[in-house]
């Protein structure tokens, strides 16, 4: 199971349903009013941080995924049904990219954690919102907003219960293929793993998620080999295990791997308060709960340098365990170790956390009119006058309804659209495009 996966999905919200255009007929009430109601709001597309989904896998067989529509309004005051939400499972530990600018939307870590990643639309309103006292019948209702949509890049950094941490080829992979069902690639030459891999182990009720970070070097908190990319994945770990390879020269050779892995830790937690968002409330991967596994132990020399590793790690207070995941001795003492932290260890809220939570967006109104901006085409078939809200509000206009180019018209004297399409040059008959409607230009003939 790859640790880092990566996949681009699209998501649309629901259309808003549309708004009523009704009146009250009733018997000895001909004249009741308009009772058209508002169409529902579209369903939104929801990203819910589950902790029953391990992988994005899922995705590879579906791509696109639409909120429900909004039904539209009715007659008697009877808005329309709400478009029912869309809510997408995906991996703690799954960070949401806009793919088409890049930025990142949301980083969910916590079980239930959610982010809207594509709004329904919104509902038309119906011909009641119109009644005033000059217009008392109004005939027109407007249509429901299309719902958002996006296209966005899913990267999996699962949060992994225990970390297998320790310098290249010194058997992590091995471990994790002898405890775990993972199949890992596995060779006796540095950075075998030259990408992070996933094991899972069942013990009784629990699945606990094992990963085998790869190999750290003196200078990996500079970048230096795989880096701080993989140093920041050790952070969404419960606690880890120092993997030492027990095969070197001597018990000297042995620790100074422990020590190489506790100072680029030491490192890189300096380095992170500098850079790295909300790095003086990071947690210190040197407080981090880990015991330390000496492994090869079935190899020439090793038992020796085993005994000498033992006694320093108990003068240090640090748990110690020794295995060889070629023949499984130690390995299920080692199994029953892991289970027992797992339980001891719970994961912090939000601690592993890589990025800073998604801000939702607070929407401002604007009380002043912005002014429009009139573009000649190049190619000299007409003008487009721009302006967002305008072309927002146009394309909510049913122009089969009687009142809405009177809507429409008022719209243009508003804005002054005339005039500044006369300043731009324009002349009777030129083509004129406000979003996708589009008309012949009669200069002080909109308002007949």
């Amino acid at each position: 199971m790859k640790f880092v996966d990566f996949i681009t999905i699209q998501v649309i919200g629901g259309r808003g349903g549309n708004g009523c255009l009704s009146f009250r007929r009733e018997k000895f009430i001909p004249k009741g009013g308009p009772d058209g109601a508002d169409g529902g709001r579209g369903g939104d597309v929801i990203l819910e941080a589950a902790p029953g989904a391990l992988t994005l896998a899922d995705f590879e067989y579906q791509k696109k995924f639409q909120a429900d529509h909004g039904g539209p309004g009715k007659g008697s005051l009877k808005s329309g049904f709400a478009g029912k939400d869309l809510i997408i499972p995906v991996p703690c530990g799954t960070i949401v990219y806009d793919k088409d600018t890049g930025e990142i939307i949301a980083d969910l870590v916590e079980p239930g954690e959610r982010v809207i990643a594509a709004k329904g639309g919104r509902p038309g309103r119906g011909n009641t919102h119109f009644a005033n006292s000059v217009r008392k019948s109004p005939r027109f209702a407007e249509k429901g907003d299309e719902g958002e949509e996006r296209n966005l890049l899913l990267e999996l950094k699962l949060i992994a219960d225990v970390g297998l941490v320790g310098v290249p080829n010194a058997g992590k992979s091995s471990i994790l293929a002898a405890i775990s069902n993972a199949r890992p690639k596995i060779a006796g030459y540095p950075f075998t793993t030259l990408s992070p891999n996933l094991g899972v182990l069942s013990v009784d009720d629990q699945k606990i998620i094992i990963a085998d970070v790869p190999g750290l070097i003196e200078g990996a908190h500079e970048n230096k080999g795989l880096g701080i990319y993989f140093l920041r994945h050790v952070e969404r770990t419960r606690f880890l295990a120092h993997v030492l390879d027990l095969s070197e020269e001597s018990p000297e050779e042995v620790i100074r791997q422990w020590r190489i892995v506790r100072d680029e830790f030491q490192a890189y937690n300096d380095a992170a308060r500098e850079i790295l968002p909300g790095g003086e409330e990071r947690e210190d991967l040197l407080d981090r709960p880990y015991v330390v596994l000496g492994n090869k132990i079935d190899l020439p020399g090793a038992r020796e340098n085993d005994k000498a590793v033992r006694a320093f790690m108990k003068e240090q207070g640090i748990p110690y365990y020794s295995t060889s995941a070629l023949t499984g001795e130690g390995i299920d003492e080692f199994i029953a170790v892991v289970a027992e932290l797992v339980r001891a260890n719970t994961r912090g809220e939000g601690a592993t956390r890589l990025t800073e939570p998604a801000v939702q967006e607070v929407r401002t109104y604007r009380r002043k009119l912005e002014p429009v901006t009139i573009v000649k085409l190049q190619d000299n078939s007409g003008y487009r006058v721009l302006h967002p809200n305008l072309e927002k509000t146009l394309r909510r206009y049913d122009f089969g309804h009687e009142d809405a180019l009177l809507k429409f018209a008022r719209l243009i004297k508003k804005f002054r659209i005339e005039e500044k399409l006369e300043e731009s040059g324009a002349v009777k008959g030129d083509k004129v495009y406000i979003g996708e409607l589009e008309f012949d230009f009669e200069p002080d003939r909109v308002m007949e």
